[in-house]
C-alpha cells in the first residue's frame, strides 16, 4: 500500500492532525522554541500536509481556509483593542484615577485598597486586562508599602481578579472573541456583548469571595530585598511656570511649605523682578516661576498629572509654540545627557547657549553634586560633569547623539504621557465600547474605528500603534485557528465529541458539560487559554450537534474554562506579569491556583442548569 493510498483511507487524515496538533501542544508547554516559531511550523506543516492529493477528507480544506485565521474578525477585534489600550497608556489617561487613589492611601489604606481591586476589576471588563495590570502594579505596591505588607499578597489577587472581570463580556478577554467568532462560522448564533454577564458575575464573585478568604493563609509573606518605592535619586534644580488656568494658582503654603507639590522642594519663587525664598508666606500667582529641586521621578509624575504642569513647563522656552505642528504625532520623551569636557557650553547659560534653538529640546532640570544651587534654572552656568534633564520629541533627543557638547545617557530615554490627549483618549475609549455594547456597529468594526481614531487625534503615532501589537498572541491565534479547521475538515472534533458524549452522555447533559469544562481548564493552563478555546470550540459544537444542547451553553463552558487560568505562570501573560513584582515561584501559582479553578469547576457544575436549560 502506497503512502498515498494510506492517506487517502477515512482515519489516516484524522490521526496524522492528532499527531500533528499534540506536537505543537507539548512544544508550547516545553518552550523549548519560541510561541512565534512553533505558531509558524504548525501552519507551514499543515499546509504542507493539506497539499497532499487525494486526502480523505470530511470537509474541503485548501491553504485560503487554513490561513483564514489571520483575517478572522475577531483576530482583528483584538489587535484593535490593544492600539486603544495603548492609546490610554501613551496619554496617560488613567494617570487622574491613579492619582486620585494615592491620595485616598493617606487616609484609609485598607478601604482605598478594596477600591482599587473594583476598578481593577470594572475596567477589566470592557479592555485589555494586560494594560490594566501594568497600571496598577505600582499602586498595589505603594498600598503593600503603607500597610506594611508585603507585594506578594497583592499581585497574584490582581492578576486573578483581571482574569475573572474577562469573563463577563464579549470584549472582556481575547479569548471570547474568539469562541464567538467560531461560534458565528460554524452555526447561525451569536454572542452579544452582555450574553454571557450573569453567569461571568456569579463565577466571578465566588472566586473573588476565595482569593479574599484564602489569601492570608495561602499567598507567601516574602519582604522585599530593597525598598522598591522610595523616591531616592539625584536631585535636579528645575523651574515650574504658574500659567494662568495653572492648578496652583491661589495655592498657598502651609508651615511655610507648598504641600500640593509631593516630593518637590520649592527654593525659590520669581515673581517679576523679586525673589522670594523660604519659608514662604506668598500665595502663588499666574506668572510666578517656582525654582524647585526634585528627582528625576518626581518631574515625570509631575508632568503626567495634569495638563497644566505639562505646558506650565512647555511654556517656560516657548517650546511648544506652534513650530513642530507637523510634528505633533511624534511621542514626547525625557532623558538625561552630561555636560562633556570641552564643551561650548561650559561657562555660558541655557539662554545663552540658545539650547532649545539648536537642539529643539528643552532643558528640565540641572543637577550638580557639588553644591546647593537656588537661582532660576535659566541663569546657572554650565560646568562640565552637569547633568541636563532633556525633554522634547524623540527625533530630536535621539539627535543629542550627534552633539559633541553634550553625552546623551541613551539608555535613561523613556516615553511621558502626552497627558494633554487623555481626555480625547478617554472620549475615544468609551466610544469604542459604547458602539460595540449597543450594537450599534460589530465589535471588529469599532475597535479598528478607534484605533485610528486615536492615531488620527495624536493620542498615539505609527510607531507606538505599531508596538502595541503582539506578534505571539497575532500568530499564536492564526496557528490555533488552522489547527481547529484541520480537527474540523478531518473529522477529529467530532470524533472527540462522539467519545465525550459516549462516555459522560449517560450521566445526563449536566455531568457532560462538567467534563467539557473540566478538561478546558486543565489545559488552558499549560498551552495558550486562547488555542485552548480555539480547540474546543469546534467539539463543543459537534457535542451540541449530536446531544441538542444550545449551542450558546457549549461555547460558554468553553469560554469560562479556558479563562480558568491560574495554576501556573505561563498560563497567561498578567500571571507572568506579576511574577517579579510578586516575588513569586512557579509553585506559588499551583498552591494558589488550583483550589481556584476547582472552586469554580464545582460551581459552574452545580449552577450550569440555573445558566442554562440543560
Amino acid at each position: 500500500m502506497t503512502a498515498f493510498s494510506l492517506l487517502s483511507s477515512p482515519m489516516m487524515p484524522m490521526i496524522a492532525t492528532f499527531v500533528i496538533v499534540s506536537i505543537a501542544v507539548f512544544l508550547y508547554v516545553r518552550e523549548t522554541y519560541s510561541i512565534e516559531v512553533v505558531s509558524v511550523g504548525v501552519i507551514v506543516t499543515l499546509l504542507l500536509f493539506f497539499s497532499i492529493p487525494n486526502l480523505n477528507l470530511v470537509l474541503p480544506l485548501g491553504n485560503s481556509e487554513l490561513l483564514s485565521g489571520f483575517a478572522a474578525p475577531a483576530l482583528i477585534a483584538i489587535m484593535a483593542l490593544l492600539v486603544v489600550g495603548q492609546g490610554l497608556f501613551q496619554t496617560g489617561a488613567l494617570e487622574g484615577p491613579i492619582n486620585t487613589i494615592n491620595k485616598a492611601l493617606t487616609t484609609d489604606p485598607r478601604k482605598t485598597l478594596l477600591i482599587v481591586f473594583i476598578g481593577a476589576f470594572s475596567v477589566s471588563m470592557f479592555m485589555n486586562n494586560t494594560p490594566v495590570v501594568v497600571m496598577f502594579i505600582p499602586i498595589l505596591a505603594a498600598m503593600a508599602s503603607r500597610v506594611k505588607t508585603s507585594t506578594s499578597r497583592y499581585m497574584m489577587p490582581l492578576s486573578f481578579l483581571c482574569i475573572l472581570a474577562g469573563m463577563t463580556t464579549l470584549i472582556g478577554s481575547s479569548t471570547n472573541l474568539l469562541v464567538n467568532d467560531v461560534l458565528q462560522r460554524t452555526t447561525d448564533f451569536s454572542l452579544s456583548f452582555f450574553t454571557q454577564l450573569v453567569p461571568g458575575l456569579v463565577l466571578a464573585g465566588i472566586g473573588a469571595l476565595y482569593i479574599i478568604l484564602a489569601a492570608p493563609f495561602l499567598l507567601p509573606e516574602r519582604k522585599n530585598m530593597e525598598n522598591e518605592l522610595t523616591d531616592t535619586g539625584r536631585q535636579y534644580i528645575a523651574q515650574i511656570q504658574v500659567t494662568p488656568e495653572h492648578p496652583l494658582v491661589g495655592v498657598s503654603p502651609v508651615a511655610g511649605l507648598y504641600t500640593k507639590l509631593k516630593n518637590v522642594t520649592v527654593r525659590m519663587i520669581q515673581r517679576g523682578e523679586q525673589s522670594y525664598l523660604p519659608p514662604f508666606d506668598e500665595t502663588l500667582q499666574a506668572g510666578d516661576v517656582l525654582i524647585v529641586a526634585a528627582t528625576r521621578q518626581s518631574l515625570s509624575k509631575l508632568l503626567s498629572s495634569q495638563p497644566e504642569y505639562l505646558r506650565g513647563m512647555l511654556n517656560i522656552t516657548g517650546f511648544d509654540d506652534g513650530e513642530r505642528e507637523t510634528d505633533s504625532q511624534e511621542s514626547i520623551v525625557i532623558s538625561e545627557a552630561v555636560i562633556a569636557p570641552g564643551s561650548r557650553m561650559i561657562g555660558r547659560n541655557i539662554e545663552q547657549i540658545g539650547f532649545r534653538r539648536q537642539t529643539k529640546c528643552l532643558v528640565l532640570g540641572i543637577q550638580r553634586r557639588s553644591r546647593m544651587i537656588r537661582t532660576r534654572m535659566l541663569d546657572i552656568r554650565l560646568e562640565a560633569g552637569d547633568v541636563l534633564l532633556v525633554f522634547g520629541y524623540d527625533k530630536d533627543v535621539r539627535g543629542l547623539r550627534n552633539n559633541r557638547d553634550v553625552l546623551l545617557l541613551d539608555w535613561s530615554r523613556t516615553e511621558l504621557p502626552d497627558i494633554r490627549k487623555s481626555i480625547t483618549a478617554r472620549c475615544i475609549f468609551f466610544a469604542t465600547i459604547a458602539l460595540a455594547a449597543f450594537g450599534i456597529l460589530p465589535i471588529e468594526t469599532s475597535a479598528l474605528t478607534g484605533a485610528l481614531a486615536m492615531i488620527l487625534t495624536g493620542c498615539l503615532n505609527i510607531r507606538q500603534a505599531i508596538r502595541a501589537l503582539d506578534m505571539r498572541i497575532f500568530l499564536l491565534i492564526g496557528a490555533a485557528f488552522a489547527m481547529g479547521l484541520a480537527l474540523e475538515a478531518t473529522g477529529g472534533a467530532n470524533f472527540i465529541a462522539q467519545g465525550v458524549v459516549a462516555t459522560f452522555m449517560p450521566y445526563g447533559n449536566q455531568i457532560l458539560i462538567s467534563a467539557i469544562f473540566l478538561i478546558v481548564a486543565l489545559l488552558t493552563n499549560v498551552i495558550s487559554n486562547s488555542a485552548t478555546a480555539l480547540l474546543f470550540s469546534p467539539i463543543a459544537l459537534s457535542v451540541s450537534a449530536q446531544t441538542g444542547i444550545d449551542p450558546i451553553a457549549m461555547v460558554l463552558t468553553v469560554i469560562f474554562a479556558a479563562n480558568c487560568c491560574f495554576a501556573t505562570p505561563i498560563a497567561y501573560q498578567t500571571n507572568l506579569l506579576v511574577m517579579g513584582p510578586g516575588h513569586y515561584k512557579f509553585s506559588d501559582f499551583a498552591r494558589f491556583g488550583a483550589p481556584l479553578i476547582l472552586i469554580l469547576w464545582i460551581s459552574f457544575s452545580l449552577l450550569s442548569p440555573v445558566f442554562f436549560e440543560l
